[in-house]
């Protein structure tokens, strides 16, 4: 029985010493351009009312979500993603306000999913967004702040593929077609599934140039060449704007020098239905899911009662490490710190000591116990990723400096270290 309580459960696990180290140094990179860039942080609960993820509001299934009662008999739910909860506090506390609104966050979410591929039921978003904006410009400072931020995390290989859905929905509302075949035809083009495309349309009866703007939607995928490519394809005025709008975004973030990093793909629809025009994933070798998903959702604060145009990412922390880890990209987490070994004779000089080391470096106090030897504690700090060793012997005199890594000691004076009055 005790054995079985130190397992957790399917789909979450623990992290700790130097794995959960690099995760706290690239959630702080990223969170350093976040805030560059002007975003302030925000906090949301872990749980909310069902209501907040329900099916019109875009988010998980919600046999995919964890579902609990409080004792007044409400539904909570532990959040399967955080733009909803997002939405809700910016139509609470940004009701009045007209000018745009940068909030980001670090959190958890939780989706209760069958655990393929080793697939975490618990993981790590970090994010953006930005309400009260519908230009272009906020498009581009939404994907070039993602870019920036997987920089910085260490990743050098990595794609970020860009949609538009207006120009999948200005399509199908020329076609008439209703609410269950739009979601077939949704599904059979987020799928590159082009036989199943020329199966359905065949069926129907439209215009032949429809039918080939529809049909080619597969195999719009690419360079900005797709997109000139997509604009010849129809007349549609939402299609057409969805597509001078994805040509304006590539010129402005060719002004940020990140072109190279963008593809198009405007066969990329979104899970959520709350996106309403752009729609973007970021990819890397190393993951077989996206290690960041993003878009405009123009219409979800107006369900909380707010109308205001917003835009958002999430980098999904926990798959960009796994990435990073199979990509051999070395992360520097300055984990390694120091232990300040003393004898107990010695510890107020310890404590002095490690009053002043403690201005520039991580140091762990430690007092000596008589049974255990210099190389215990040697290979103590090589178990725990801990790089050096001060030791102050019983005389109080001296400190030996031990290099873990590479077994360099040296001596220096106690009183060099923490002045002449000690």
């Amino acid at each position: 029985m005790a054995i079985s309580l130190l397992h957790t459960p399917e789909g979450v696990r623990d992290l700790y010493n130097e794995e959960c180290a690099k995760k706290e140094t690239v959630s702080a990179k990223i969170g350093a351009v976040f805030q560059r860039f002007g975003y302030r942080s925000i906090q949301t609960p872990s749980y909310e009312f069902f209501d907040i993820f329900n099916k019109d509001r875009g988010s998980v299934a919600s046999n995919q979500m964890f579902k609990f009662f409080d004792r007044d008999g409400n539904t909570l739910v532990l959040r399967p993603d955080i733009t909803p909860s997002i939405a809700r506090c910016a139509a609470k506390y940004f009701m009045d306000e007209d000018m745009p609104v940068r909030l980001c966050y670090n959190g958890n979410i939780f989706i209760n999913n069958m655990s393929l591929r080793g697939s975490l039921k618990e993981s790590t978003v970090m994010g953006a967004e930005m309400i009260n904006d519908t230009t272009t410009d906020a498009d581009a400072e939404m994907v070039a702040m993602l870019i920036q931020s997987l920089q910085v995390s260490g990743l050098t290989e990595f794609q970020v593929e860009i949609g538009q859905v207006d120009f999948f929905n200005g399509l199908v509302e020329e076609a008439g077609f209703n609410e269950q075949e739009t979601d077939e035809l949704r599904t059979l083009i987020e799928q590159k599934n082009y036989f199943g495309v020329e199966e359905m349309l065949s069926a129907k009866e439209l215009p032949e140039q429809l039918k080939q703007a529809l049909l080619s939607m597969p195999k719009l995928f690419g360079g900005i060449s797709q997109i000139h490519e997509a604009a010849s394809l129809t007349d549609n005025d939402k299609a057409l704007s969805a597509i001078y709008r994805l040509e304006k975004l590539y010129k402005i973030l060719a002004s940020y020098g990140l072109e190279k990093y963008i593809t198009f793909d405007l066969g990329m629809l979104g899970k959520f239905q709350y996106y309403t025009g752009i729609i973007f994933k970021a990819y890397t070798y190393g993951s077989g899911t996206p290690i960041a998903t993003g878009g405009r959702y123009d219409k979800l604060l107006s369900q909380f009662g707010k109308d205001a145009p917003s835009i958002g990412f999430g980098i999904y922390v926990d798959e960009l490490l796994m990435a990073m880890s199979r990509q051999q990209i070395d992360i520097d987490t300055d984990y390694l710190g120091t232990i300040l070994l003393y004898e107990r004779s010695q510890k107020d000089l310890a404590i002095r000591l490690a009053n002043v080391l403690r201005a520039d470096s991580c140091v762990t106090l430690m007092k000596k116990f008589y049974e255990k030897t210099i190389d215990d504690y040697i290979a103590y700090a090589k178990r725990s990723g801990i790089g050096g060793i001060f030791y102050i012997d019983e005389e109080g005199k001296y400190v030996e400096v031990i290099n873990v890594l590479t077994d360099d000691r040296k001596q220096h004076l106690l009183s060099d270290l923490i002045g002449e009055e000690a």
